[in-house]
């Protein structure tokens, strides 16, 4: 059984994610845990003057928040009919990681699925900050969703390598899963580095062992090519889906000082699977 964090704001894409992930798993066994996290700073004066003597701000907001999951679940529950799905509705007064990590730790949790954009309406951003806040602090595997993203099945799914880190099957679990629910086509795109080391021979041979049908592509030069192989069809030919190894933050500090938002938006239409190895 899979147990997935789906964090909403309540926004259209974080709804939108949640609607993703439960067809993703639509054949799986689930239990879904829908979670948003409340803070004291969004609490303004204004919200004071609303509320009755007897209630506190802080229960007004909560018994919202709790009202606003209840819908959503009430909604993908009548629409989707799948018996094989429990939803869980957690509201959490918190900062945002340490709640997350928390509901990780106690639930046993082994997917996040979060949508690229928040409610604050600020379109020029990819990642809205709680989601870059996850990919950075959190190391449960992170499966992003673009924004306007309808589901597609991943029968063609790229991951893209540069072999600073060994794998095996632990850390490539929430991508293996994937491929053998939708016996998907795997690409794996390699930037050359050192193919000498341990880390490329090893991986070699751990490809070959596990993922014998995958088709291998090698570009050159990391620095300059990844969002170039992303970009171009003759590169990740169209795939539904993008995985990556997120070791010690480089790839995504990488893109993120590297590229501007809007190159970034251009090219990662897909789903982004973010899977962390951390060292040892």
């Amino acid at each position: 059984m899979k147990s997935i964090l789906l964090p909403t704001d309540f926004s259209k894409n974080s709804i939108n994610a949640i609607n993703y992930a439960t067809e993703l798993f639509k054949d799986e066994v689930c239990n879904f845990y829908v979670l948003n996290v409340q803070k004291a700073s969004s609490f303004i004066s204004d919200d004071m003057m609303v509320v009755s003597s007897t209630t506190t701000v802080y229960s007004t907001i909560i018994k919202a928040a709790k009202k606003s999951i209840s819908n959503i679940i009430t909604n993908i529950v009548s629409t989707k009919k799948n018996e094989k799905h429990t939803f869980h509705a957690i509201v959490d007064y918190d900062n945002f990681i340490d709640s997350i990590n928390q509901i990780i730790e106690k639930y046993h949790l082994n997917l996040i699925v979060m949508g690229t954009k928040g409610a604050s309406g600020l379109q020029r951003f990819l990642f809205g900050s709680n989601t870059v806040r996850v990919m950075k602090q959190c190391t449960t595997p992170l499966l992003v969703i673009p924004q306007n993203c309808e589901f597609k099945a991943p029968k063609k799914v790229s991951f893209l390598t540069n072999h600073i880190t060994l794998y095996n099957e632990d850390t490539l679990a929430a991508l293996q899963d994937v491929i053998l629910q939708y016996q998907s086509n795997l690409t794996v795109l390699h930037f050359t580095g050192n193919k000498n080391s341990k880390e490329y021979r090893h991986n070699q041979t751990f490809f070959n062992l596990y993922y014998k049908e995958a088709t291998h592509k090698t570009l050159n030069d990391y620095e300059s090519c990844l969002l170039t192989a992303i970009k171009q069809k003759k590169h990740y030919n169209g795939f539904d889906l993008l995985a990556i190894i997120k070791k010690n933050h480089s790839f995504l500090e990488y893109l993120l000082n590297n590229f501007t938002e809007e190159e970034i938006a251009y090219s990662c239409k897909f789903p982004l699977l973010i899977i962390t190895k951390e060292e040892v």
